[in-house]
């Protein structure tokens, strides 16, 4: 890793590089929209509502023996999945219609499983209304609205809005890109997943911010630069911190997705695709929409007294 700590001098923001990274990040978000539209994503039990039961067998569970017997009670398009070890299974079942008695699903079920392997124990079972999940949805899309609106307001006043335009659109490709993929490869999105990505909105925040507050510093330290120059050298600077910040972000969040559970694998996996995505949008789409509305050291220097000597500037 000694190389890290080297000063790099690499061409981020020249126009070749630019343009090239921002055409890739506009195929990956017009790939994702249209997967949205067209195919939606594959919501959890939390925002379509249903049964979620938690089951233990004293051996090895057969998946699709228990799922051809839940068929037969009555309960179609159960999703039977391993959970934890060969003897825990993970069951999720579709609403059971409004007027479902809850008792009435738990006993049948209790019935069903009993049948089905002699010691089959219910550890947990789970009802959500429709309506509740339907709420949930909306709640989740006005919380990541209300978020965005909120960062603009933040760099806006702590920097510039230039730099706050930059920032949200680094953000929404980070969202669209992650939520694009969930929809593209039928990963189930439930309230943890949608946590994760308010959690990458942070972290993708918090990567542009470092590298907007060494701009400012550099536009004060490098007057005869120009604001391609800066930025580049800006980014350079700040690049062993975000590779370091990354790599052991990830190291984590691939020990959570390994080791932590089937309950835990879409929330890591949400995690890991933001932080990469977010360093990349960090790099070359926030920084890069700055530099394309004209930052300049005039938009960074809050006094008239302070942006006339820069005026005044060679």
């Amino acid at each position: 890793m000694q190389w890290i700590k080297q000063k790099t001098n690499i061409d981020f923001l020249g126009r070749k590089p630019r343009l090239t990274t921002l055409g890739i990040a506009a195929v990956a978000i017009l790939v994702c929209t249209v997967s949205l539209v067209t195919r939606g994503l594959n919501y959890g039990l939390d925002f379509t509502g249903g049964v979620l039961l938690e089951v233990s067998y004293p051996e090895r569970a057969d998946v699709d023996a228990i799922r051809a017997t839940l068929e037969e009670a009555g309960f179609e398009d159960a999703q039977v999945q391993r959970f934890g070890s060969d003897t825990d299974v993970l069951l999720r079942l579709p609403p059971q219609g409004e007027d479902a008695d809850p008792n009435r699903i738990r006993d049948t079920l209790s019935e069903t499983l009993a049948a089905d392997g002699a010691g089959a124990e219910i550890r947990r079972i789970e009802f959500v209304g429709p309506q509740v999940g339907e709420d949930l949805r909306e709640k989740g899309a006005t919380a990541m609205i209300y978020a965005t609106l909120m960062i603009f307001i933040y760099v806006m006043f702590r920097f510039q809005w230039k730099f706050a335009v930059g920032t949200v659109v680094g953000v929404a490709h980070d969202v669209i890109i992650v939520v694009g993929l969930f929809s593209m490869f039928g990963w189930q999105f439930d309230l943890t997943v949608l946590a994760a990505v308010l959690a990458v909105i942070g972290y993708s925040l918090n990567d542009t911010v470092v590298i907007f507050d060494r701009v400012r510093e550099n536009f004060l330290s490098m007057r005869n630069r120009t604001p391609e120059e800066v930025l580049n050298r800006s980014i350079n600077d700040t690049l062993s911190r975000t590779i370091m910040t990354g790599l052991t972000t990830l190291l984590v969040l691939m020990s959570l997705y390994l080791l932590g559970g089937e309950t835990l694998k879409p929330f890591s996996l949400a995690l890991m695709i933001g932080v990469v995505v977010g360093t990349y949008s960090s790099v070359y789409i926030a920084s890069a929409t700055a530099l394309y509305l004209d930052i300049k050291p005039q938009d960074l220097v809050p006094s008239q007294k302070d942006s006339k000597l820069i005026d005044d500037l060679p």
